[in-house]
């Protein structure tokens, strides 16, 4: 559908995800790649919910194949410039706003962009991890990406003036590049594999990560689920308990949701439309206010 359209579960509408929002003092956020795509980070779905392009790589590739470590890296060299650019667009200023205003329990996103932070959320769960990071799966050494980055550029100069079109989480389109030349540094503490520190398609969620949000899934009161399709597990699970709690699950997505059945209201429409008519003049955004005298 397109970035106007209006259909919510029980006949609601951007009126009726305003008081939602305002009449739920405990929310529990749960935010994906539609979040995230008017900073102009690509998602990976469609509005089907189908893969816009080829799976991402999995992480048993990644462990097994040093040709794939060398593809990711030099696709993540290009690409990196323009994730490490991005910046907060309304639908993450909006979530502070809520927060500020003690509206929200928890912010967890499946995101790995760092953008809620970057805006000023201050209680965030990166589910997903963050692709800032970069993580030695020998010693278990973590470092800032930029350090990796300008060891990547330094081994690979003929690769750091490539352009290409951006892909998700920090990738980018490179055809007929010769990526056996791709020279990969490793870990200067223990010499292991480096990897960024996100979870992979095929990895687990670390267990504590989602206890934590559990944890604060049952102490809130209702869910908003910001542009996600729910399409993994990692994100779908949260949906599904609270369903099971029986409170109420709000959702801003273009498209289908793997959730759709269990959802009190759903609006098809872009996130920001929607966080900003919610919150509306309470934080100087366009729109009504959250709620009289806030």
């Amino acid at each position: 559908m397109s970035g106007g359209g209006l259909a919510a579960v029980g006949g609601g509408s951007l009126s009726a995800f305003r008081e939602f929002v305002a009449g739920s003092a405990r929310l529990f956020v749960l935010t994906g790649a539609g979040c995230s795509t008017e900073s102009g980070i690509p998602d990976y779905r469609d509005e089907n919910g189908d893969w816009k392009r080829a799976r991402p790589v999995m992480l048993q590739q990644f462990l097994t194949s040093e040709y794939t470590r060398k593809r990711y890296w030099a696709r993540s060299l290009v690409g990196f410039h323009r994730m490490s650019a991005a910046r907060p667009n309304q639908t993450h200023r909006a979530l502070v706003i809520l927060e500020r205003h003690g509206r929200i329990e928890q912010l967890v996103t499946q995101n790995v962009d760092g953008l809620h932070q970057a805006a000023g959320s201050q209680d965030v769960i990166d589910l997903h991890g963050r692709v800032d990071v970069v993580r030695c799966l020998g010693c278990d050494r973590r470092v800032p990406r930029a350090e990796v980055q300008a060891e990547l550029v330094r081994r690979n100069p003929w690769c750091a003036g490539l352009d290409a079109l951006a892909a998700p989480d920090g990738d980018a389109d490179l055809d007929a590049v010769d990526f056996a030349a791709f020279d990969v540094p490793s870990c200067v503490a223990c010499g292991g594999l480096l990897k960024p520190d996100v979870v992979f398609f095929g990895e687990n969620v670390p267990k504590a990560r989602v206890e934590r949000a559990m944890d604060a899934l049952r102490r809130s009161d209702a869910l908003l689920i910001v542009g996600s399709s729910l399409m993994v597990l990692s994100g779908y699970r949260f949906a599904r308990a609270m369903a099971e709690l029986g409170r109420p699950i709000a959702a801003v997505n273009l498209g289908r949701t793997r959730a759709d059945d269990l959802l009190t209201l759903k609006v098809e429409a872009r996130c920001s439309d929607a966080l900003v008519y919610a919150v509306g003049d309470a934080g100087g955004l366009e729109g009504p206010p959250l709620r009289p005298g806030l």
